[in-house]
């Protein structure tokens, strides 16, 4: 009698505990599925499975969609010429060289290999074909016939690609060449080429070449030469306009590449895709996440006034902050943005000022968090005033 009342209690005990772990597990089992069911975030998308490495960005902000091994250094054959074309279009700006100067080959310039308009050692061509010759054909001997143009020699020109690579923070990058031709200990990765594509894209006439799908060259000689971009995106995806494709046996199929939508560009790099069918697909597919779920939400558009601040001692009592290009949010499609506001931070400004001079900040918040800094440049140069100017302010002053 007691043997089958322990029997009973044990039992009992037992049912209980199972009742009590059923729910759980039953629960359990459905959170599973509704986690399995929920779209993976952006971190564990796989946009270019075939790519060695790979990033997604927003050019506007800066900000990473998506990466992949972004930081892996890696051979990046021809799209080291980004660097050249920025190197190109920052000598055009400050006036070192105009598109209508003409550029002559030399012996080694005509000697390069691999992509090439085949130049003859001794032809000219003006910066503005020369550059053409660069973003359409890849050619390595326009690279180092223009290199040799801005610093003299090719080797000196590689000294101010890796000076410019440093100052963008370009931290996994070492240039060797201005063409990407293989060279030993010449490397960079997907976020660094990313880097100096979102600057080279706030030239934003460089998508007048780099968005070409075909032109010519030599067009007034017996035997023109027909260019058509390597870069068959600019073709084939709406809103595609540049940047640049690379390939040799070691890197294997790369491409940077930009398009741009409803005010949304964005820069998608892959690096040792397997073919070039494989490199485009998977750089579609990172646009077309882009533009599916993402979009820029404005906060100055290109000439807006952001405001007016005083500068001590200056020529000009004050200077009136104009936006040199869109200053922009990257939000998430479907979001709110009623709480998303701004703030100018300046610091106290005393002459002299020189134009492009860092004076500041943009803070952009969402909820009182910061969602994003902009620098501020000071827009013009104020000069120191003279005492007499001084005075004569003084004096308005003090009457008024």
């Amino acid at each position: 009698m007691i043997k089958r009342c322990k029997r009973n209690i044990i039992a009992v005990a037992m049912l209980m505990v199972l009742t009590a772990i059923m729910p759980s597990a039953v629960l359990a089992k459905e959170e599973a599925k509704t986690k399995s069911a929920a779209p993976a975030p952006a971190s564990q998308l796989n946009l270019a499975p075939s790519a060695r490495s790979a990033i997604l960005m927003d050019q506007g902000t800066g900000t990473i969609i998506y990466e992949k091994n972004s930081n892996d250094k890696l051979p990046p054959a021809s799209i080291t010429k980004v660097m050249t074309m920025l190197l190109v279009m920052e000598a055009l700006d400050e006036g070192v060289i105009k598109l209508t100067d003409k550029v002559k080959t030399s012996e080694y310039a005509a000697s390069m290999g691999g992509s090439q308009i085949f130049l003859e050692p001794g032809e000219e061509m003006t910066v503005d074909e020369m550059l053409k010759g660069i973003a359409l054909a890849s050619g390595n001997d326009a690279s180092v016939a223009l290199a040799e143009k801005i610093a003299g020699t090719e080797a000196e020109f590689v000294k101010l690609m890796n000076k410019r690579a440093a100052e963008l923070g370009m931290k996994n990058t070492n240039f060797v060449n201005c063409n990407g031709l293989p060279a030993e200990n010449h490397y960079t990765s997907a976020r660094d080429i990313a880097i100096m594509s979102m600057e080279l894209l706030k030239h934003s006439e460089i998508t007048k070449y780099t968005g070409l799908y075909q032109d010519y060259l030599r067009k007034s000689s017996e035997k023109p030469f027909w260019l058509v971009n390597t870069n068959k995106l600019v073709r084939f995806y709406t809103g595609a306009d540049g940047l640049k494709t690379g390939f040799t046996s070691e890197a294997k199929f790369c491409l940077t590449a930009t398009a741009q939508r409803d005010g949304l560009r964005v820069i998608a790099v892959v690096m040792g895709e397997p073919n070039t069918k494989t490199r485009n697909a998977e750089v579609t597919q990172m646009f077309d996440y882009s533009f599916a779920q993402y979009m820029n939400y404005p906060i100055f558009k290109e000439g807006d006034t952001m405001g007016t601040v005083k500068v001590e001692k200056g020529e000009l009592p004050e200077m009136q902050l104009t936006a040199k290009h869109p200053y922009n949010v990257l939000l998430k499609k479907g979001g709110a943005v009623n709480d998303i506001r701004h703030e100018l931070h300046i610091e106290p400004l005393k002459a002299p000022i020189k134009v492009n001079q860092p004076i500041g900040k943009l803070i952009v918040y969402q909820n009182n968090q910061v969602i994003t800094e902009f620098s501020v440049d000071a827009p013009m140069s104020i000069e120191k005033a003279g005492w007499w100017t001084l005075l004569k302010r003084v004096s308005r002053n003090l009457f008024q």
